[in-house]
């Protein structure tokens, strides 16, 4: 790797300095963002400072602090090496996943992260899971039939699904591509929106369409659903139907009744693969009436060929207040405030 750590400053002769020598000027660019932004976001963050000096960089700052900086600007730059952009979110995302002794170097997840050992590849990007629960849930979505992803919003559970059903369809392991949502919002109101099913139901999966515009080129994905074989389609259009060699993905589980999960796992065929996603969290279904993604956890442990990934507030991806705001819920609900 073009990245070399010179030996820190003794920390008698002033606050301990660590060198990073980069090889490649390009990627040291792409490193430090538009206006250093990505050093700045660090410096904010860690209580660093990093200072920038040809294709060198100074990290200065307490030992666990600097050597946490030194871990994630390798991870990074080792993913630019590889190929992989520094997306929105990367630094907040390896700032939460730290490291359990920052003296003794990247471990754990941090170290997962650098490695960047699994990847889906779609059409128009590459996806590397951030965490060690995305990374177990990705391998779980190519390995397992049938699998559970539970947690909170924003942990990438319907965007890493999508991305794998993306992925084997383009590998041609599959032949089909089914996306679903209950449509629980809409119940009795529904008639009342304006424009055929068709305009009716599109909001509520406005999230798929924008999961699948992001692996797939806008012609290319207009041909598939036209051709029928991409489909978005509310949970109660499955009945009846037997998928096969198929990728089927259900958003929003937490709102599908019992018998609706029931209904909906049962349409696995031959050749097919399901994942579900839900968060026990976000429950909008009337008082009295049972999640069905709660009975399914409650009935289908254990049973061979299902898995059940789940994820938590360290594991989200979007804003960082997301995770923050997450874990204050988590706090309250657990005192039963």
């Amino acid at each position: 790797m073009g990245i070399t750590a010179l030996t820190p400053a003794p920390a008698d002769t002033g606050p301990a300095i660590a060198h990073l020598e980069f090889s490649d000027n390009r990627l040291l660019v792409d490193l430090c963002g538009e206006y250093d932004r990505n050093l700045t976001h660090l410096e904010s963050h860690l209580g660093v400072q990093i200072i920038r000096r040809g294709n060198l960089l100074d990290i200065l700052g307490p030992d666990a602090a600097r050597n946490q900086t030194i871990a994630i600007l390798t991870a990074l730059y080792q993913g630019l090496e590889e190929g992989r952009p520094i997306e929105q979110g990367d630094i907040a995302a390896l700032i939460r996943l730290g490291t359990p002794d920052a003296r003794e170097g990247p471990e754990g997840q941090l170290e997962m992260f650098r490695k960047g050992a699994l990847e889906i590849r779609t059409r128009k990007k590459m996806i590397a899971p951030r965490t060690r629960a995305q990374q177990d849930y990705t391998r779980a979505l190519l390995e397992t039939e049938l699998n559970f992803g539970i947690g909170p919003a924003g942990t990438g559970k319907t965007y890493i699904a999508v991305a794998v059903a993306v992925q084997m369809f383009t590998d041609g392991l599959v032949d089909k591509i089914i996306l679903s949502r209950p449509a629980v919002e809409a119940g009795e109101r529904l008639g009342f929106l304006p424009g055929d099913m068709k305009e009716k139901v599109d909001p509520y999966m406005q999230p798929l369409y924008d999961a699948l515009n992001d692996f797939l080129p806008g012609k290319q994905l207009q041909k598939l659903m036209e051709e029928r074989r991409i489909e978005i389609a509310p949970l109660a259009f499955m009945r009846g139907r037997t998928l096969s060699n198929a990728f089927i993905v259900l958003d929003e589980a937490q709102n599908a009744t019992e018998m609706q999960m029931k209904m909906f796992l049962t349409r696995l065929g031959e050749g097919s693969r399901m994942a579900v996603t839900g968060d026990r969290s976000q429950i909008d279904l009337p008082r009295g009436v049972q999640s069905g993604l709660r009975a399914a956890e409650r009935i289908l442990d254990g049973v061979e060929g299902i898995r059940f990934s789940y994820f938590t507030a360290q594991d989200v991806v979007r804003h960082p207040l997301v995770a923050r705001i997450i874990t204050a819920y988590e706090k309250d609900e657990a005192g039963g405030g």
